[in-house]
């Protein structure tokens, strides 16, 4: 793949990426602001001082929001379109579409889903400002040790395949990859810092938020990014043959 196509394909990522955070944003403010106003209504009520309010509460949740998911998304966008370049043709032989599909579930799956079954995301109030560094280590540790392992098991398949055979070879590789993070899970220390009285609801309402967010950005990105990624790598067989006939159709001049 030359340099003009992968910036072709860059480019259509960050726009792809740009989409899909416009409709992530949507979901972030219809089912994840809620929950943090109900998050720092019950800080509020069991805080014993009241710091200074730099930033608005309404500007966090409007202009704040947008900013952080828009940028999110345009970065997110560049990266995934890098990846795909790399994993293009080196993950079977699949359409552009069906790659960017493949490309985004799995990164959904390594990025996001995986550490967030240890460590899930928690709304304000729930979690020890001490322990901010500490969870942020862990957590950013979980997400490597996921995306390695995802892509050793890639690699673990394709070549497992010439002897099992594709079906038995997936297999193996989908039981590795259970069997690594497993064992992650069982050695990476636990945090359970909800206090108490805090609500389970709540709690999880802002955790299927979060997850229905990352869903949403995932999904779209490889929609989007499929159908933008096929016109560069496969353009349209009609343009194509409208452009023979018109060749051949033009008069000869002698």
């Amino acid at each position: 793949m030359n340099s003009a196509m992968v910036r072709n394909l860059l480019v259509r990522g960050m726009i792809a990426g740009l989409a899909a955070g416009l409709l992530a944003l949507a979901v972030a403010y219809f089912l994840g602001e809620p929950r943090v106003d109900s998050a720092i209504a019950y800080e509020d009520s069991h805080a014993h001082e009241h710091g200074v309010e730099l930033v608005s509460r309404t500007m966090q949740s409007t202009g704040g929001l947008a900013t952080g998911v828009l940028l999110y998304g345009v970065a997110f966008g560049g990266i995934a379109a890098l990846a795909y370049c790399f994993a293009l043709g080196r993950i079977g032989r699949f359409g552009p579409r069906a790659s960017a599909l493949l490309l985004s579930a799995a990164g959904l799956l390594a990025v996001y889903v995986v550490p967030f079954l240890k460590y899930p995301a928690n709304p304000p109030s729930v979690g020890d400002p001490d322990t901010i560094g500490k969870r942020t280590t862990l957590y950013f540790l979980m997400m490597v040790l996921s995306v390695l392992l995802t892509v050793a098991t890639i690699i673990l398949g394709k070549r497992l395949a010439p002897r099992l055979g594709n079906w038995n070879a997936t297999i193996a590789a989908g039981a590795f990859f259970v069997l690594a993070v497993g064992l992650a899970y069982a050695f990476l220390p636990a945090v359970n810092e909800v206090p108490k009285g805090f609500s389970p609801t709540l709690l999880w309402q802002f955790r299927l938020a979060a997850l229905a967010i990352q869903l949403t950005l995932w999904t779209a990105f490889g929609l989007v990014f499929g159908l933008l990624a096929e016109r560069v790598l496969s353009p349209a067989p009609a343009a194509t043959a409208g452009k023979q006939g018109a060749a051949q159709a033009a008069p000869v001049t002698h």
